[in-house]
């Protein structure tokens, strides 16, 4: 009779504790500090252009090494012919851009400086025991103190008078 006491209460209790699982499906695994797996950049993958034969073979241009080719991707040349711009007419505020953010230098190893960095952060944020043992996620709790109200920042910049666009309702 002990026996069926203790084999129910354990049906229950691993029942109660599948109940509370949502499975892999609710949280991304961008979310996850801890990720195990190295996946390609999604982001940096884009296709090329379809091969082209020439026209005439005997008047090819001479070989540049190093220079662009014409099956290259082109990702902002297309964007602005898809718009309707005009790509030969370029973007001239550019250049004023890029000396403006770059004035003072640049740094070749940002990338690999921030995420260190975030690493670290991660690391000593990284949740309390039954979250790590149980794979929650604590990405919004880790960085919480650094997220913006968006709807608060919203109502200040109205206040002052700035038009601005709308914003979706909050959930």
């Amino acid at each position: 009779m002990r026996s069926a006491r203790i084999l129910v209460l354990g049906a229950a209790v691993t029942a109660a504790l599948a109940g509370c699982s949502r499975g892999d499906d609710y949280q991304p695994k961008l979310m996850h500090l801890r990720g195990a797996e190295r996946g390609p950049d999604e982001f940096s993958v884009v296709p090329n252009k379809p091969l082209q034969m020439p026209k005439d073979m005997a008047a090819l241009p001479a070989p540049r090494p190093g220079g662009s080719n014409l099956v290259d991707p082109t990702p902002e040349a297309d964007a602005v012919a898809a718009l309707g711009g005009n790509i030969a007419r370029g973007t001239p505020g550019d250049a004023g851009l890029m000396a403006q953010v770059s004035r003072f230098g640049v740094d070749p190893s940002i990338r690999q400086t921030l995420a260190q960095e975030d690493l670290d952060y991660r690391r000593k944020h990284d949740g309390r025991l039954l979250e790590r043992w149980f794979n929650v996620t604590v990405y919004y709790n880790a960085y919480s103190r650094q997220s913006l109200d968006q709807y608060a920042e919203l109502e200040r910049w109205r206040a002052r008078g700035v038009r601005n666009v709308s914003a979706p309702p909050k959930d």
